[in-house]
């Protein structure tokens, strides 16, 4: 029942892909980005931050409005080329530490969003939604794929496999030592074999970018609203996608920080924690979890690990069963006061990649009182409260892979 459909990407030329790739805008410290753009005329940066050209900081429907005419002078330039017909595109990248990811680029419908035929597993917030999708309706394109994961399938497995074993349409290492290849799948039988395949999905499954996700949805029923001639198949009623097989998403933890204990003493914090936990003093060695409901903790230059006591905790649906909600309902919320995840200042949120020295490192800094490390969520984990129409706490998964902007970009 999935829809998901090849399209005609707009792309850079062979010889200058690997000079327009970047990372997301947000990724970047502010001197990050000025030194790209200040070598790199090329960079898809420039069409992002279109103040730089003026040295002056843009927002709003201005900034839209630029966002728009750099990218047409990139089209004009011929810096950007479109492909003739429409394809699926095949697109692999092995990081440095040789892990490889490898699925399709597509256009997934904006209805099978609403449908609940793509599930998400994370909350959006309206004005977010609203704002980026007032975005995208200025610029007219999007080039950073929304992350979709399928059920693996035989299928789609053998089209990638024997069309990787061809000579790429792009092949180029970032500075970072990721490798980045693209094919183009625009051989009939294999596009209708892909889309059959998708058509015989259930449900698939938003991994990363929810947002993008929902703005896409919105513009969609703006854009139909206001065409008279509305048929169903017009390219605003997709969103392009970057959709892999379960088996290749790479799913880490987020770690807690925490600026102070909510006025107790470490004394009186352990007494509390033993409620729910579990405790064990690890003195310095580290202590990674290696299982669901334990957790580590580094509190005043020692680390302890906690298990939860299950007598005292009920898994009554697929939510409470998440690591993140764990932490919440026994040590954030009743214990530390922190009830607003996503706007307390007294939280930050770490990515597992960073790991549990990083956790001791910021906590030994003294900008924080204790750091909280826990054990990734699974597939199944997302799946099962996606399909119970529940959503996760903020900052619950940090996935890969992370898409490079303006590898392929979807017009509207």
């Amino acid at each position: 029942m999935a829809k998901i459909v090849p399209f005609k990407a707009i792309r850079p030329t062979r010889d200058k892909v690997s000079l327009v790739a970047s990372r997301s805008y947000q990724s970047y410290t502010s001197f990050e980005r000025d030194s790209r753009m200040d070598y790199n005329p090329y960079s898809f940066l420039h069409i992002v931050n279109p103040g730089y050209k003026y040295q002056k900081e843009i927002s709003g429907e201005e900034r839209y409005k630029l966002v728009r005419n750099r990218y047409l002078e990139f089209k004009e330039d011929q810096i950007f080329m479109q492909d003739g017909s429409s394809c699926y595109y095949i697109y692999k990248i092995v990081n440095r530490e040789q892990e490889s990811f490898c699925g399709i680029i597509a256009a997934a419908s904006a209805e099978d969003y609403k449908n609940d035929i793509i599930k998400k597993h994370e909350d959006t917030i309206e004005y977010r939604e609203n704002t980026f999708k007032e975005y995208l309706k200025t610029v007219g394109f999007n080039a950073e794929p929304v992350l979709l994961t399928y059920p693996d399938n035989d299928v789609i497995a053998q089209i990638i496999s024997k069309t990787i074993e061809t000579r790429a349409e792009y092949e180029f290492t970032t500075t970072n030592r990721d490798t980045h290849y693209l094919w183009k799948v625009d051989n009939q039988q294999s596009i209708d074999k892909i889309q059959e395949a998708f058509s015989a999905m259930k449900t698939i499954y938003i991994a990363d970018g929810h947002h993008r996700s929902a703005s896409s949805y919105l513009l969609s029923q703006d854009l139909k609203e206001s065409n008279t001639t509305h048929q169903g198949d017009e390219t605003y009623n997709f969103f392009m996608s970057y959709l892999i097989p379960e088996s290749d998403l790479k799913i880490y933890e987020f770690n807690r920080l925490i600026k102070d204990l909510n006025g107790l003493t470490k004394e009186e914090f352990l007494i509390q924690l033993d409620e729910w936990f579990r405790i064990e003093n690890r003195g310095i060695e580290f202590y990674k979890p290696s299982k669901p409901h334990h957790f580590s903790m580094y509190l005043d230059g020692e680390f302890y690990s906690l298990y939860l006591r299950k007598t005292a905790y009920e898994f009554t649906d697929a939510l409470e069963e998440l690591d993140a909600q764990v932490l919440y309902k026994t040590v954030l919320k009743p214990i530390l006061n922190i009830e607003d995840l996503r706007n307390d200042t007294r939280i930050e949120y770490t990515h597992g990649k960073n790991d549990i020295v990083f956790v001791k490192s910021m906590v030994d800094s003294g900008e924080y009182e204790v750091g909280f490390g826990l054990f990734p969520a699974s597939v199944e984990q997302i799946k099962k409260i996606a399909d119970e129409g529940l959503t996760m706490p903020p900052k619950s998964t940090y996935i890969e892979p992370k898409l490079r902007s303006g590898i392929t970009i979807y017009e509207f």
